[in-house]
């Protein structure tokens, strides 16, 4: 797979669509900025009850007052999230379940990328456990109400950059040989193999999944790259994606209709798009998934 772009990709606005979302309700983790908060603004205008899930109360407060502001919109509500923790998650899903009684959409947008080496509190390697382990565990938490509240969605925020890694499943933690760009591209792999086999284990229960990559973004993810990357950075810059640009296609994935029949796709500016070899390997995605569940002590055969 290509890592160049087309210059349609590159410079692909924004998508239009009048869906309205009222009596919906939506989880998006990391809604406090970036494209997770232009996300939350622009499904708070189409009316439906936003739960920001935070780990910065305070980053997530301004933005709080900014989207309400901005579309007009009081039913969106903030709630601590940290994924680097599973007691966090935990905690978070038990508070969601006994107050929410419907959940329609959940977007695992959070993420943390090419950080140096440091562990979660649960031991996990920070990338592969934030952008992987947290929003499985989030995800089989939060499972039985949004099977109840079916059709519902679930949408994995991915990359290209799952074209640069690869599961490895003996030293999945990078204890060995730790490579930031490596692993957060085994991050990202993991999404789209997690997304693969969600849509296989929730088939006909009316809970549909997607994996989306939302371009090449201006966001706060860049923070923890190199000073080649940061050079090549401001090469490509001129030709990056807004975060209200990069927000399109988890947005799309929320709310198209027409996707209510599709399940375990791959999107890219607001289409299917064509991803590796590597993530579409259905045998590595089920080690995965057992993986996983062994990692977070959680029995799911995902059909319960």
């Amino acid at each position: 797979m290509s890592n160049i772009y087309t210059l349609r990709e590159l410079f692909s606005g924004q998508w239009s669509s009048t869906t309205r979302l009222d009596g919906k309700t939506v989880i998006i983790t990391g809604a406090n900025t970036g494209i997770g908060k232009e996300t939350t603004r622009d499904l708070a205008k189409r009316g439906a009850r936003i739960i920001m899930a935070c780990r910065d109360l305070e980053k997530a407060e301004r933005a709080h007052k900014e989207i309400m502001e901005d579309s007009g919109n009081q039913n969106i509500v903030i709630k601590k999230l940290n994924l680097s923790d599973t007691k966090s998650i935990r905690e978070f899903a038990e508070v969601i379940i006994n107050e929410e009684s419907a959940l329609h959409i959940l977007i695992n947008n959070a993420g943390i990328m090419m950080c140096p080496y440091s562990k979660t509190a649960d031991g996990f390697e920070m990338q592969f456990g934030v952008n992987h382990l947290g929003h499985f565990l989030l995800t089989f938490l939060l499972i039985d109400l949004l099977k109840r509240s079916a059709p519902s969605r679930i949408i994995n925020l991915s990359s290209m950059a799952h074209s640069w890694g690869t599961i490895t499943l003996d030293d999945i933690n990078s204890e060995r040989n730790y490579h930031s760009r490596r692993a957060y591209g085994q991050s990202k792999l993991a999404n789209i193999l997690f997304t693969r086999s969600l849509a296989k284990k929730l088939k006909d229960t009316g809970v549909t999944a997607y994996a989306v990559h939302p371009g090449i973004v201006r966001t706060e993810l860049k923070r923890h790259m190199n000073l080649g990357l940061l050079i090549m950075w401001k090469v490509v810059r001129p030709f990056t994606k807004t975060p209200v640009q990069g927000a399109q296609t988890t947005i799309y994935c929320a709310v198209q209709p027409e996707l209510d029949t599709e399940s375990g796709g791959y999107y890219s500016n607001c289409r299917p798009s064509r991803c590796t070899r590597a993530a579409r390997d259905d045998e590595m995605a089920e080690k995965l998934w057992e993986l996983s569940c062994k990692m977070l002590g959680i029995v799911w055969d995902g059909e319960q």
